[in-house]
């Protein structure tokens, strides 16, 4: 399964459209952000995807708990499974511990893939290009025996994303 991940996208609804495209078109069967959203608009974006998808709140989204039952929004840390695997999904990287096999997270706005005693961290970095000019967003692939995850960065002069690889065997359940 291909998982579309972004984060941090602020005010920026330009940049996000385009990561959740670039997402698309890659092949991503489920949307996650990671928090920042921001703006409702990008709810709707993801909404709008027509793909499954959730979102956690981060530290500059409480207003839109005026809207919280219009979209798969979620507190943190969120903990769900998909592909069979089990997912802490938060915005601040302050429930760090190993108790899913996959922990996403954003606020930090920089892309982190990190694979310790068989979790891995993942933050896919700044879709909205505010610490530095470059958009980013990364894709998870599951396999049986694999964490295959891509990191896309584009700078802002740019027309396309560039591409980093990384992958992880997997423990058996």
């Amino acid at each position: 399964m291909k998982i579309g991940l972004l984060s941090d996208t602020h005010k920026k609804v330009e940049y996000s459209q385009q990561v959740i495209d670039h997402l698309l078109a890659e092949g991503a069967e489920f949307l996650i952000h990671c928090g920042d959203i921001v703006k409702e608009e990008m709810l709707q974006q993801l909404k709008a995807a027509g793909k499954r998808y959730v979102a956690v709140y981060g530290n500059n989204d409480p207003h839109l708990a005026a809207v919280h039952n219009r979209y798969n929004l979620v507190q943190e840390p969120h903990y769900f499974k998909l592909a069979k695997t089990k997912f802490k999904l938060m915005h601040l990287p302050f429930y760090m511990s190993a108790d899913a096999q996959i922990v996403l997270f954003g606020h930090t706005h920089t892309f982190e893939c990190d694979f310790k005693n068989g979790t891995l961290y993942l933050n896919p970095g700044e879709a909205c290009a505010r610490s530095k000019p470059v958009s980013e967003c990364a894709m998870l692939e599951i396999t049986d025996d694999a964490f295959n995850v891509t990191q896309y960065s584009r700078q802002l002069d740019e027309a396309a994303f560039h591409a980093r690889h990384f992958s992880f065997e997997r423990e058996s359940e």
